[in-house]
């Protein structure tokens, strides 16, 4: 077996598995949870395309980060630091989100369509934010969480 292979199979050893897939079970159930906010806000109560993307975007946020906090990496209340580090890492995914979601439909896109879009496309800064900045291995969290950073230490020496 090669350096490369071992080192592969050491890391894959090492994620956080458990916490990977309850973070993709939150995400997927916000994406559908944040199709019908958007349609209430935006069909149901007549609101701007913008003003319902930006408040349906920031009840679903607080929302996950309380599931998050306390499913996916097990810690037994929030605090107000992992809310801000949560709320400004989300606000990098959210731009990426909300950019979509308000640039599609001017171009023809259903936007509920667009709104599945602009989820795909901040996935993976949210991933990265969550496991490696807000719950990572620098606060005094669940050894889980630090095995995830440590993964991507790890890779790095691939």
């Amino acid at each position: 077996m090669s350096r490369f292979d071992t080192q592969l199979r050491l890391l894959m050893e090492r994620v956080p598995w458990r916490a990977l897939g309850r973070w993709w079970i939150v995400g997927l159930s916000f994406t559908g949870g944040g199709l019908v906010v958007l349609y209430l806000l935006r069909d149901v109560l007549h609101m701007p395309l913008m003003a319902a993307t930006t408040a349906g975007g920031e009840v679903t946020l607080l929302l996950r980060f309380l599931i998050n906090d306390r499913w996916v990496f097990g810690n037994c209340r929030p605090t107000w630091i992992r809310l801000w580090q949560f709320h400004a890492a989300g606000a990098g995914g959210g731009i990426v989100w909300w950019i979509v979601a308000n640039v599609l439909p001017r171009f023809g896109v259903n936007y509920l369509i667009a709104a599945i879009a602009g989820t795909a496309c901040s996935v993976i800064v949210s991933m990265a934010t969550n496991f490696l900045w807000v719950w990572g291995r620098h606060q005094s969290e669940p050894a889980e969480v630090a095995v995830a950073a440590e993964s991507v230490d790890a890779a790095k020496d691939l």
